[in-house]
């Protein structure tokens, strides 16, 4: 069997992966976490368009599968547990714990990278998700928290190490929680059926106009509640 390994979408999540491993050089290096969101923002562009491009131009393989999630792994899993890590390491603490247990709590945030493996292990054997996701998808817990560690650098939020423990594994538990979450996959233009969809992307235009400044973290944490909401209730319904 001829395996082709530079086809345009094998080259694209290729890009992915470098633009992860560029974020955490830059993060370990420099502690530039706005570079390093600007990079997964980047590969999340990338991520998108190499599978877009393999059905246009029929080049979807297994190998094209696996190397997707191989990126996203490094991407979305390792490079935003680097940057908690890090953002942990230059944190206030509030904590009467000893010194001895919070050097030792500065090793939880690495558990988002664990979490993100199980997640894309899963989602690779699971065709129950085409049309919604069970769990948070890697690339918006990535953006979330990467996010978030913009904001404390800036001054904008302030997040204790405590905090920024307590977070790291809210968002590794949501990423294999058996939460249902909606994609943004549109099967055709029309209102039906896409009317959450369409609701959902004028909510995020209007966040993203009135306060930029935390756009991202608010248009994810809106789509994990109204994602919640609507598991809730659908399991209420059953």
């Amino acid at each position: 069997m001829k395996i082709r390994l530079f086809t345009l979408p094998n080259m694209l999540t290729l890009a992915n992966l470098m633009a992860g491993v560029l974020a955490i050089v830059a993060t370990l290096t420099a502690h530039a976490y706005e570079t390093a969101l600007w990079l997964i923002i980047a590969a999340a562009v990338f991520d998108f368009f190499d599978g877009f491009v393999a059905r246009l131009l029929n080049q979807q393989s297994p190998l094209g599968v696996q190397l997707d999630s191989l990126a996203d792994d490094v991407t979305f899993g390792v490079a935003p547990a680097i940057v908690m890590y890090d953002l942990y390491l230059g944190a206030p603490s509030c904590s009467c714990l000893g010194g001895e247990w919070m050097d030792a709590l500065r090793f939880v945030p690495l558990l988002i990278a664990a979490f993100s493996v199980l997640r894309l292990a899963k989602f690779n054997i699971d065709t129950t998700q085409s049309a919604e996701f069970e769990g948070l998808p890697t690339p918006a817990n990535a953006l979330m928290l990467v996010s978030l560690a913009v904001l404390a650098d800036g001054g904008e939020v302030v997040l204790t190490r405590e905090w920024i423990v307590a977070i790291s594994v809210v968002a590794s538990l949501l990423l294999i929680s058996p939460i249902r979450m909606f994609a943004l996959k549109f099967k055709g233009f029309g209102l039906r059926g896409n009317l959450l969809r369409y609701g959902f992307i004028l909510v995020a235009l209007l966040i993203i106009i009135f306060v930029p400044t935390y756009s991202v973290v608010a248009i994810i944490v809106l789509y994990i509640v109204i994602s919640t909401l609507l598991w809730l209730l659908g399991g209420c319904r059953k």
